[in-house]
């Protein structure tokens, strides 16, 4: 395995363990098509979680698997089924991270994760822990006018086209994902729906025009492919699967020596080039024909930016 296989693979296999330690006797196959990995890979992988452990890491240290035959079977050690027991310090950094979950709006402030919180709070002898959610600028006046269905007004940036737009929206009820606030809003400049990243609005105006106030919250995907965006198919070199994985893809194929082909859904160039960036040279855009050499072109660009100011520097 080499190193650039290593960081893909280790995520993998930590999302495939519970998985498969709660699905007992799978066959290879589905499991193979489920975490999108040839029946080689699969096998690597579950040859790596055999030696889960502790020095000098013999077989079945924590977990044992059973994959000789057509089908997987994995179960933990005796132990993993006892109470955990967490020091202090493992019991405020869970504490602190069920707060930052229930202070996203639409968390439910009496359900079964404020209980646990309050039942750790008591064991941990604390009161009153207070875990802040940042708000980026605007977040109350998007809030405000979704709930009262006011139009607004927008300065925006796209990270995808690099540019700073003035836009008008119906936006919806703001949402927390992956990181970042969001609203799935109706912009008028684009005459269909389109998601806006709150901390991206450059400035903000109320308009007296007004809509009808959706209740509802938005899904929490940030991303909705639509049928005009292009798809892109490009050729991906071993250790690069986390493209697959993070990105909208429509379909990924295992090549033979290791690389995947994917199809993506690109609603931007920008965004691409960025994805290609990160990858290098390796990853190869199949088709459109215009796509072709679109990570070559964003290369050369930065590459002529970096000449540039170093020439102002001399």
């Amino acid at each position: 395995m080499s190193r650039t296989d290593a960081p893909p693979q280790l995520e993998r296999v930590l999302a495939m363990i519970p998985w498969l330690a709660t699905h007992r006797n799978v066959a290879k196959r589905d499991v193979a098509e489920r975490f999108r990995v040839s029946l080689d890979q699969l096998e690597s992988d579950l040859g790596l979680i055999m030696m889960i452990g502790v020095p000098p890491y013999s077989p079945g240290d924590y977990i044992n698997v059973s994959y000789d035959d057509d089908d997987v079977d994995v179960w933990l050690a005796p132990y993993f089924t006892r109470p955990l027991q967490l020091s202090a310090a493992e019991g405020l950094a869970l504490l602190a991270g069920g707060r930052a979950l229930l202070a996203v709006d639409g968390s439910d402030p009496n359900g079964p994760l404020a209980t646990a919180i309050d039942k750790l709070e008591a064991a941990l002898g604390v009161s009153e822990v207070v875990v802040d959610v940042t708000a980026p600028p605007w977040l109350d006046e998007i809030r405000t006018a979704a709930a009262d269905g006011r139009r607004v007004e927008i300065a925006y940036w796209s990270a995808g086209r690099d540019e700073l737009s003035t836009r008008r929206i119906d936006p919806g009820p703001p949402f927390f994902a992956l990181g970042e606030w969001y609203t799935d809003a109706y912009c008028w400049m684009r005459n269909g729906p389109r998601m806006f990243r709150i901390d991206r609005i450059r400035a903000l105006s109320v308009t007296d025009e007004s809509f009808e106030p959706v209740a509802s919250r938005p899904a929490t995907s940030v991303y909705h492919p639509r049928p005009d965006d292009v798809r892109v198919t490009i050729e991906l070199p071993r250790g690069a699967s986390w493209v697959a994985e993070s990105a909208p893809s429509e379909s990924v194929e295992d090549l033979p020596d290791g690389r995947q082909r994917v199809v993506l859904a690109v609603s931007e160039p920008a965004w691409l080039e960025r994805i290609l960036m990160q990858v290098g040279p390796a990853a190869t855009v199949v088709a459109p024909p215009d796509w072709t050499d679109l990570g070559a072109r964003a290369a050369q660009r930065v590459l002529a930016r970096y000449r540039a100011d170093a020439a102002s520097e001399s």
